[in-house]
């Protein structure tokens, strides 16, 4: 899976709208749209935040491991 996939999957599997993610990982709605369709990709800071929001490894964000933390 991609990235911008795994971060949609995450959101809506905490039941947020792409505007409280954003809220909670300091940027804006737009980004978090760019960013699920692939028509950005994250800085470093943005990885970090979002792997810490939704406690996953940065690994497991951009597809290198599963959600279980074996190396895909």
């Amino acid at each position: 899976m991609e990235f911008k996939d795994i971060l949609k999957e995450l959101r809506i599997e905490k039941d947020l709208k792409q505007r409280d993610l954003a809220e909670k990982i300091n940027v804006t709605q737009a980004v978090i749209s760019f960013l699920e369709t692939g028509a950005r990709e994250p800085t470093v800071q943005m990885l970090k935040n979002i792997a810490k929001y939704f406690n996953v490894s940065i690994d497991y964000l951009v597809g290198l491991e599963d959600e279980y933390g074996n190396k895909i």
